[in-house]
């Protein structure tokens, strides 16, 4: 087996999503596409142009850099407006900052060449640097930002007295068809997904309000606290989710690959539930149980079922308790006998679940 096999992974990215699934998949993992937003080019947008003009209005003191594709993409732009030689040449004369190595890339692509890059690639990094040059009161900073407004940077530097521009290069927007994201809210509530992956603030931000739209909002933030696995590709994309008190898995260094490494460890860790019941070994992996070696898939229900058993090997668990895992009002008292015995069947040895008289259901562990 994979060190993923059994476990369902949420992917909220548009961009580079069938790499970040591929490189998911061959550890094991199922994945559930759902694009949380789509970015829409304002190329032809009054303001974009109009906040390129300024830039050429007069002399520039810092131009921050947030993202390499928003960054191009205003440059194509300019070109279309036949400015981009104009503007290449105001924004060479200041001091060019860069959030990371993706807007580094692109800023020599035109041409053109930063003089420091934000060591942790956090935006208040970018203004703590402008900061320590001495007053801002006057200074024109030109701010490029890509989907996210980023308020916090350009009100730290209008506090200080700036004249800041903010160049909105594209706006982000909920996908034209929700289906998808709507699905993977409603398995996050449920708790059956174990981990969930964003690769920007937008589509984290997006996601919790689809859930709100969605009437699961308080669900869906019960489980991203407690069971599912939350997985932020950078300080930057994980802020609302931490505002909203949600604990977040982030790599050392906000690439892919890092990213991918952290879930593989930490994923297992936190989702999966080992026991030793009549005779047998269990491994409970997220939403499949290993049994003595062998692989067994299970549906939604009989892994809830079984995860609850796998949460304190041998307690008894009250039928009522089972009860509410199952599908239904809660009132067929019978289903629960029902969905176990399908259970039993799955794993393959009826003695692994054993049967507590009007009290409920336990894993059979000898010596509990």
């Amino acid at each position: 087996m994979q060190p993923l096999s059994g476990y369902s992974i949420g992917i909220t990215a548009a961009p580079r999503r069938e790499e970040f699934g591929a490189s998911l998949e061959r550890r094991g993992a199922r994945i559930v596409y759902a694009p949380a937003i789509q970015l829409v080019p304002v190329s032809d947008d009054a303001d974009l142009l109009t906040a390129t003009a300024r830039c050429l209005d007069g002399a520039l003191d810092h131009v921050i850099v947030t993202t390499g594709i928003g960054f191009r993409g205003w440059l194509e732009a300019a070109e279309g407006w036949g400015l981009v030689n104009g503007l290449t040449r105001s924004l060479g004369r200041a001091e060019i900052l860069a959030l990371d190595a993706k807007a580094k890339s692109a800023i020599r692509a035109c041409g053109l060449r930063e003089s420091w890059v934000a060591p942790t690639e956090r935006c208040a990094e970018l203004s703590e640097h402008v900061r320590a040059q001495g007053s801002l009161a006057g200074k024109r900073i030109v701010v490029q930002v890509h989907g996210d407004p980023r308020p916090d940077l350009v009100d730290a530097l209008r506090s200080g007295g700036a004249d800041v521009i903010d160049v909105l290069v594209y706006r982000w927007v909920r996908p034209d068809d929700d289906g998808p994201l709507r699905r993977l809210v409603e398995s996050t509530a449920a708790a059956m997904i174990d981990a969930i992956t964003f690769t920007s603030a937008p589509a984290a931000i997006s996601f919790l309000g689809a859930a709100d739209d969605h009437g699961c909002g308080v669900q869906v933030r019960a489980a991203l606290r407690d069971e599912v696995v939350v997985a932020s590709v950078g300080p930057v994309t994980a802020v609302p989710l931490l505002a909203e008190g949600i604990a977040v898995l982030q790599p050392e260094r906000a690439r892919l690959g890092p990213l991918v490494r952290e879930i593989v460890e930490r994923v297992p860790a936190r989702r999966g539930r080992a026991a030793e019941a009549a005779g047998h070994v269990l491994d409970v992996r997220g939403q499949a149980v290993v049994v003595d070696g062998r692989y067994v898939s299970l549906p939604g229900t009989g892994i809830a079922l079984l995860r609850e058993l796998a949460r304190k090997p041998g307690h008894v668990v009250a039928r009522p308790t089972l009860l509410r895992l199952l599908p239904g009002d809660g009132s067929d008292g019978h289903a629960v006998d029902v969905a176990i015995g399908r259970l039993r069947t799955a794993i393959g040895d009826p003695a692994i679940i054993q049967t507590v008289v009007k009290r409920g259901y336990r894993l059979a562990v000898a010596d509990a």
